[in-house]
């Protein structure tokens, strides 16, 4: 969540090696995940493209009633494959959580190398997924590998590092922590074979457990960043952290409004930092509204490659504002966010939130100076809300158009 770092204002955890890698680079304040759950920002940041046009527009659930056979399909075109055409090793450990099936299997989207699990949350210790379905692998085979999962991430990703140091690498590294089960390095395994396990912790149990995995999150980017100083590559590698969604009702979103699965900006407005030694300024911050969605074209820029004239990118590259020579400037950009029960958009700092369920409310809120999303001005100004709720219609049907299409949930098929 937005407030869960020291660098973004916590008190109560000690992230020194994200602050360090903050102070060492660029904090962004107005960054945000194209979702606000896991697998949706996951497709829009490794697609480039507003995860509805990948047919992923929501979480990819474990149950096998539910839409456990959907999945980022082999016709999406990943940074990946195109770092990979360009002459990169590319590396993906930890969560993937983009389909459970083989066929979504990170070794089809461009990584070499996949170490980690498919769903949206294993055991930290047994590695089994919330339906007791053992879920770790090596590329397309299960491997049995005794640790915890935060640990063991950071391990390959390093190694992956030492193995590549001579040639052009990308590591992606979707770190578990600190996402539930609530446990610590020093908890003992919860979930087992063919079973799902209720989770039932007591508060101080899980708040003594969600302080440890954050600051197990936070050992495991020093250790890969340390390695990349050990090695001689700090002064040539971009590094990126950002997370995939606001915290949840029990972490920390500092002053925003709302959490995780919410699209107030405590669902989506999330820490981010890029450090690139001698390229980005120390200790610098970026104010420009960015979402995960960039990260895809900023990366190819700084590749020297381009996207398929075929494949629209709907990020844009933050290279400009990375190496500081020019802020966003021109027409307010527009974001969308669209969700089960909710829907949202931002241009400039106004920002049009809508309710799907219930009385179907609607607010307006200008975040340059409410960005807790307290003062609702839709009554205020009902030629600006009018125009907002136009332009999201039209976005819905431009990325519905066209869209992936995702087999049927077995849970709803006819008999």
């Amino acid at each position: 969540g937005y407030g869960e770092l020291s660098c973004y204002g916590n008190k109560a955890y000690k992230t020194p090696h994200l602050d360090a890698l903050a102070q060492a680079g660029m904090r962004f304040t107005d960054y945000h995940s194209n979702g606000a759950v896991c697998s949706p920002t996951r497709a829009a940041l490794l697609t480039g493209r507003y995860q509805q046009r990948a047919g992923v527009g929501g979480v990819i659930y474990a149950g096998f009633d539910q839409n456990r056979n959907h999945g980022l399909h082999q016709s999406e075109t990943t940074f990946a494959e195109l770092l990979a055409g360009g002459g990169y090793k590319n590396g993906c450990f930890g969560k993937w959580h983009l389909g459970y099936e083989k066929k979504f299997n990170p070794v089809h989207h461009g990584f070499s190398r996949f170490r980690g699990y498919v769903s949206g949350n294993i055991d930290y210790q047994s590695h089994y997924d919330r339906v007791g379905v053992y879920d770790w692998w090596e590329g397309l085979e299960h491997i049995r590998e005794k640790g915890y999962s935060t640990h063991l991430i950071t391990r390959h990703a390093v190694k992956f590092i030492e193995e590549h140091k001579d040639r052009p690498f990308c590591l992606y590294v979707p770190h578990e922590a600190p996402h539930t089960p609530f446990q610590g390095p020093g908890d003992p395994a919860f979930r087992v074979k063919g079973k799902v396990v209720p989770e039932k912790r007591t508060a101080a149990f899980r708040k003594r457990a969600y302080r440890e995995m954050v600051q197990e999150l936070d050992k495991g980017v020093g250790e890969i960043v340390a390695s990349l100083k050990r090695l001689g590559l700090e002064k040539n590698t971009l590094v990126f952290f950002v997370s995939d969604n606001g915290a949840a009702s029990f972490g920390n979103n500092g002053s925003l409004r709302g959490s995780k699965g919410q699209l107030w900006e405590g669902g989506h407005r999330v820490p981010a930092i890029a450090s690139w030694p001698g390229r980005i300024e120390a200790g610098s911050t970026c104010d420009d509204l960015s979402i995960g969605m960039d990260i895809f074209p900023t990366l190819l820029e700084l590749a020297g490659l381009s996207a398929p004239e075929k494949l629209r990118l709907d990020g844009r590259s933050l290279v400009l504002s990375l190496l500081g020579k020019q802020r966003i400037t021109g027409r307010p950009r527009r974001l969308f966010w669209g969700a089960g029960r909710q829907q949202a958009m931002r241009q400039g700092p106004w920002k049009y939130v809508r309710e799907l369920k219930g009385q179907k409310a609607v607010a307006l809120y200008n975040l340059s100076s409410d960005p807790g999303e307290r003062n609702n001005l839709a009554k205020k100004n009902p030629t600006r809300l009018a125009s907002m709720q136009k332009n999201y219609a039209a976005w819905e049907k431009e990325v519905a158009a066209g869209a992936t299409r995702q087999p049927p949930v077995p849970g709803n098929r006819k008999k």
